[in-house]
Order: structure tokens, then C-alpha cells, then sequence
């Protein structure tokens, strides 16, 4: 494909210098590649780019500015918001990006972007090492990772991006840059929470974790406001090793719940664990005691057991709010029933992820990332079923999210939807912001990477 289909402005650069495969609106593939995770979301790029290595990124990334065409990057394709693709312009996709270059003895790891979460833990698990990622396999670890990564044993081995050692990353202007605490050490704090605002990193270094023994999965109790706030202050009080994600939510008809609480509200739980399993039995007494447990699957397994099987025909409709909280009381709780019990969206939920531990004790400014010292994670959100029933469900999660936090307090980035520039700008507070606009006007000066939850250049 020659640069002269492209609409916008004409270059002497083309396609021809791309090793990867170039997916244009006549291929048979297109469709199927132009998919991504959530439902809704309908955007027609011009090209889509499967990079096989930083020299295609590169090329691709001088052939969209040379054209004028707005340029997204795909790692996974899970973007709520659809920031993994435009229309009418060029999609750079990661996922034939997927090495990894393992060292046992060093315990580190090179890995491309386009890898997801489950390839890499699988890859991982055969030298009984570990990376903690987020709670689905089908992410890439290159989105998941520059927003912070809050998943499956924050609170014993920290956010994803504190065991990023380097990264490799190109730049607006065309430039790999390797980038570490002493190489670029401004452009390697901003990637660390800063999100893709900074350029495109294709490859990430990371400090590999010993898990000889794990137990975990899933716990499902009945949604009480006692059993919330007591799963909570459970939480809180477990020993780092074991981190947690309760689920507020109706029980699914899935085969292993009983047909009377099908749509009933439960804490469905995901509880991990690492060490061994007489240390974690005693770890997850405390929420086992909180009620009669209506499903019970923990039990010493594999880490990547965690991940489930995904269907990749399904593409959710979704709304969602995200803030932090520092407790979830008995009247939080009740709250949470009381929402949660008014709507009748097909699927809702409030999902608590509390944090702490390792997690808190790396400095506010060390990353970009500056909520360490924030307890918990909330999320609400609702499934909807068309444009018309959009606006309702999203009506219902902001006076969801209101009530249990009036004052607006911050946000987790990965986790934001489409929420304007002042939502972003919560992401990021005080000096956090202020140096993030500096260091994106030194590497983005003119906002090239905007299909993100945007960061603009300091005015100079």
C-alpha cells in the first residue's frame, strides 16, 4: 500500500519498508482486526499496522506525521474508551510484538509490548517467577503496565510498573531511546503511570519475583453489609502475601452457583495468595468466617489458574466510574446495596481492591503513579444494551460513585472511561501533573500521542 491511498497530505514515505503485515479497508482481515475488546465501538483507521519490531514502529510512526494522520497503538486492545483505534487513521498493533528473553539467573526479563498477561505468566511460571499483572490474561502488558498495573499481588510485590527496570520507546520525532534510571531518568518516571502519553514503548525490562507455592481463586459469600465491610476490613488487616478483589455483584447463572442465588447480590472474590498453603489457610480464615461461604474454590493451584478461559466472541457494553476511597464502612456498604439493588442492568457491580503493603511504601514521587498512600480501589460499573440505555446506566454510576465518595479524590487511569479532562487531570495530582507536562513538551511537543487519557505539553 503506497502512501497515496492514504488520506491527508502526501509523502515520500510508504509502507514498502514495513516487515510486519499492513491491514487496509479491502483486506479480508480487516474487520476481524479492526475489533477490539469492548463492545461499541466502531472505528474504521485507515491502515492498520501489525509492527513486527521498533523498526516498523518507527517507520509507521514517520509515515502518519508526514501524512497528518492521527496515529492510536494497540497493545491488547482493551481500552474502554477505544483509545486502540481511530478513524481514518493508522493503528499501530503490537500483538505479532510478543518476545520475551528470560534470565533466570538474573531474574530479569525482556519483554515486548504486544505480549499479554497470560503469555507472559505462563512463559514466567516454568522457573516458578512471576510478574503481577491485572486480573485478565487477554491484556497486553504494555497499556496495562504505563498506567500503573493494580492486579493479582499489588500488595506483595507492588504495582506492574515497580518492577520495570527499562524500557525501549519511540519517540514523536522517530528517535529508540532506551530508557532507565540513569538513561532518559525523566522519561522513565513518566512511563511509570504516565500512560502512552510519551512516545510508544515496545519493549519493557522487568525484576522477575521467586513464587515457589500459591494458593488462590475464587471465594463467593451472600452480600451483606456486615460481610462487605467485614471483607474489606479483612483485607485491610491480611498479611501482604495475600491480596484481594471482592466483587459486589449479582451471581451469574454460572454452573458452580446454586440456581436460588442466581441474581442474588454476592461478594464474588478473587483471593491470591502467595506463599504456602498452611500460611495461606490462615490468611483467608478471617473472610471464610464472615458467612457460610456459597462457593469455595481456594485452593493451592498455579498462579495463571487465575486467569479463566476468556470467549473472544464477547464484546462488552460497558459504563464505569473509578475513585479511591479509605474504608468501606457499614454504612458505605449499606450504599453499595442499596445502588446496587435499584438497577436493573443486566450485569453491575462495585469492585473493591484494597491495597497497601508494597504498594504504599514506594515514594508518591517516584512514579507517576502518586496515589501509594490511598487504601482502596472502587470501581462501579454497569453493563448497558444500546445507545438509548447508555445515558441511564451512566447516569446511575456517577450517583453510584457520588455517594460513596462526594469529594472528588483522585483516579486510577487505567481504570478511567470517558470522563473529560478533569477526571484526567485527577489522575495526576499537584506536582505529578505539573512535571508530567513538562517531560511530555521535551519527547511530544506537539501532542502527536493524544489517543490516551491526554497529557498535554507544557507550554514554553
Amino acid at each position: 500500500m503506497s502512501s497515496s491511498t492514504l488520506p491527508g497530505k502526501r509523502t515520500t514515505d510508504d509502507f514498502s519498508r514495513i516487515k510486519g503485515r499492513v491491514i487496509t479497508p479491502d483486506d479480508p482481515a480487516y474487520d476481524d482486526t479492526r475489533t477490539v475488546f469492548y463492545g461499541g465501538i466502531d472505528m474504521r483507521p485507515a491502515a492498520i499496522v501489525l509492527a513486527a519490531d521498533a523498526a516498523d514502529v518507527r517507520q509507521t510512526v514517520l509515515i502518519a506525521k508526514a501524512a497528518g494522520l492521527e496515529l492510536a497503538v494497540r497493545s491488547g486492545g482493551h481500552s474502554i474508551v477505544g483509545h486502540c483505534s481511530t478513524d481514518g487513521g493508522i493503528v499501530i498493533d503490537l500483538r505479532s510484538m510478543s518476545s520475551i528473553d528470560i534470565d533466570v539467573n538474573a531474574r530479569t526479563a525482556w519483554a515486548e509490548t504486544g505480549l499479554t498477561a497470560l503469555a507472559f505468566t505462563e512463559a514466567l511460571a516454568k522457573h516458578g517467577l512471576i510478574v503481577g499483572f491485572g486480573d485478565s490474561g487477554s491484556v497486553g502488558i504494555g497499556g496495562l503496565t504505563l498506567g500503573g498495573g493494580v492486579g493479582y499481588l499489588s500488595r506483595k510485590l507492588g504495582l506492574t510498573i515497580d518492577s520495570i527496570l527499562a524500557a525501549e520507546i519511540v519517540t514523536a520525532d522517530g528517535r529508540v531511546l532506551h530508557a532507565d534510571a540513569d538513561e532518559h531518568p525523566d522519561l522513565f518516571w513518566a512511563i511509570r503511570g504516565g500512560g502512552g502519553n510519551f512516545g510508544i514503548v515496545t519493549r519493557l525490562k522487568f525484576r522477575l519475583h521467586a513464587l515457589p507455592q500459591f494458593t488462590g481463586g475464587m471465594l463467593v459469600l451472600p452480600a451483606t453489609p456486615e460481610s462487605i465491610a467485614g471483607f474489606v476490613a479483612a483485607a485491610k488487616g491480611a498479611p501482604e502475601a495475600l491480596s484481594t478483589i471482592g466483587n459486589i455483584m449479582p451471581a451469574p447463572p454460572m454452573p458452580m452457583f446454586p440456581k436460588e442465588i442466581h441474581g442474588k447480590l454476592v461478594v464474588f472474590a478473587m483471593l491470591a495468595y502467595a506463599g504456602d498453603d498452611e500460611s495461606a489457610k490462615a490468611a483467608v480464615a478471617p473472610f471464610r468466617a464472615l458467612a457460610t461461604p456459597l462457593v469455595d474454590m481456594v485452593k493451592p493451584m498455579p498462579y495463571t489458574g487465575l486467569y479463566p478461559p476468556e470467549d473472544h466472541n464477547m464484546h462488552p457494553t460497558a459504563v464505569s466510574r473509578t475513585m479511591f476511597v479509605d474504608a468501606i464502612d457499614l454504612a458505605a456498604a449499606q450504599t453499595i446495596i442499596r445502588y446496587l439493588s435499584s438497577s436493573d442492568a443486566p450485569m453491575r457491580v462495585a469492585q473493591l481492591r484494597v491495597l497497601g503493603g508494597a504498594v504504599a511504601r514506594v515514594p508518591t514521587d517516584a512514579t507517576a503513579y502518586a496515589f501509594r498512600s490511598n487504601a482502596i480501589v472502587v470501581n462501579v460499573a454497569a453493563f448497558y444494551q444500546g445507545e438509548d440505555d447508555r445515558s441511564a446506566r451512566m447516569s446511575w454510576v456517577r450517583e453510584f460513585a457520588k455517594a460513596l465518595q462526594p469529594e472528588e479524590a483522585g483516579a486510577y487511569v487505567n481504570f478511567l472511561s470517558d470522563d473529560g479532562k478533569a477526571r484526567i487531570r485527577a489522575a495526576y495530582p499537584g506536582a505529578t501533573w505539573d512535571r508530567l507536562t513538562r517531560v511530555k513538551a521535551t519527547y511530544d511537543p506537539t501532542n502527536f500521542f493524544h489517543r490516551n487519557h491526554n497529557i498535554p505539553p507544557a507550554v514554553r
